[in-house]
């Protein structure tokens, strides 16, 4: 007989789905102080190329989703949690041993495939649990620890690379997974029932992408976080060469970097606070022109000459406080119409808005110059849109209301 778990306490569970999370983001952020030296050793073909070791995890983990969603549903958490680890720590032994740009990409896309598990089954969990604006407030919570990371995982890569070379990064990662994959085994009990599980089936997949692709608030608030995906992946792939390049901060980029990413860890903070009583949309749509503002003054500054560090450096950190608002409360929003098939909607939101976001992101960090213009007008368009998408979604429910009311 199966023994069950104990169940952990909140502070524990908010945790441990931080944690789960977060195998995305240390995957990320431990790696861009290396990018640079990467390209470098496994011969990039040009100076951009050495991006697309972000964006390969980014695609595959869209990828992954669309895989992982059905089968969370089916199977339940645990084990997509179990099988995305495994993968992970092979796709981690590929970007160890690689001899060139092509075999890191392979190796990338396979992590990324991987960490859809994680991230796919830690959302659904707090779906399982959760609803509504408590969902988002621990939602908030949870990217409050997640947010952690980036602020701490460049300066872990950049010690790395102090003592060994940037395959000892990878190393990290499969240290990482186990450590989790012992965590969650231990101390993490199903949270899907059986009698709950839809059956794994072409036809549930076929109904289930038409019940979210044809609520007009999930498709609206999925393609936002697409957007505001996008702005950050813009950002985060040409960060490296912006901090290392363009503002020559040599080894300080860990810390700076980590100061902006605090940023976001704070906004995430404040948010758990204010969204019960403000509401989930209030602050998105109050996130949103604040970065279209900002991202408009730094454009019109990138216009006339360059911009000074301190300039580039609030702005980050106006942009990530933006950010750290905006994507618990729009997964939240995406999330709340979709009880019922949380592993396939998460998975389908989550694909779309990550295909979006990392085309749009991909075309801006490719269009990096040496100077902001690419980075802060791609954002000032996307930031545009998405206001453009709230303003739609409001007289969609606007309309709605009115009827409701009128019956």
């Amino acid at each position: 007989m199966q023994t069950k778990l104990e169940t952990p306490g909140p502070k524990e569970f908010i945790a441990m789905m931080a944690v789960l999370i977060s195998v995305v983001a240390i995957s990320i952020d431990a790696m861009l102080p290396a990018l640079g030296i990467i390209g470098k050793e496994l011969n990039a073909s040009h100076k951009n190329e050495a991006q697309y070791i972000i964006s390969y995890l980014f695609a595959g983990m869209a990828i992954g989703q669309l895989i992982c969603g059905p089968l969370s549903d089916a199977l339940g958490r645990k084990k997509i949690l179990y099988a995305g680890l495994f993968i992970y720590l092979i796709g981690s032994l590929i970007c160890l041993f690689a001899e060139n740009m092509q075999m890191m990409f392979l190796g990338r896309f396979i992590e990324g495939i991987g960490v859809a598990g994680p991230y796919i089954s830690s959302v659904s969990i707090v779906r399982d649990k959760f609803s509504g604006r408590g969902m988002a407030r621990i939602m908030s919570l949870v990217m409050m620890i997640f947010i952690m990371v980036p602020a701490i995982a460049p300066a872990i890569g950049q010690s790395i690379l102090y003592v060994r070379d940037w395959r000892y990064i990878f190393l990290l990662y499969i240290v990482y997974a186990v450590i989790v994959s012992f965590w969650i085994m231990t101390r993490l009990d199903e949270t899907l029932p059986k009698e709950k599980r839809i059956p794994f089936k072409i036809s549930n997949i076929i109904e289930g992408a038409k019940t979210v692709l044809h609520n007009r608030v999930t498709v609206s608030y999925t393609l936002t976080m697409g957007l505001v995906f996008g702005a950050l992946l813009g950002n985060l792939n040409s960060i490296q060469q912006i901090f290392h390049v363009q503002y020559n901060v040599g080894q300080m980029f860990a810390f700076y970097f980590g100061l902006q990413a605090l940023a976001m860890g704070a906004s995430s903070l404040i948010n758990s606070r204010l969204v019960e009583n403000l509401g989930m949309r209030y602050i998105c749509l109050r996130a949103v022109l604040i970065m279209v503002i900002t991202s408009l003054i730094v454009l019109g500054v990138s216009l006339i000459g360059p911009v000074p560090f301190w300039v580039y450096f609030f702005y980050g950190m106006i942009l990530l406080f933006c950010i750290g608002l905006l994507f618990g409360n729009l997964n939240a929003l995406a999330m709340e119409p979709m009880g019922q098939i949380a592993g396939m909607a998460s998975a389908i939101i989550g694909a779309v808005s990550s295909l979006l976001g990392i085309t749009l992101g991909t075309i801006i960090g490719q269009l990096y110059n040496g100077t902001l213009v690419p980075i802060v007008g791609g954002l000032c368009i996307l930031g545009t849109i998405a206001l453009i998408i709230f303003h739609f979604e409001k007289s969609h429910l606007t309309h709605n209301e009115q009827a409701t009311g009128s019956e």
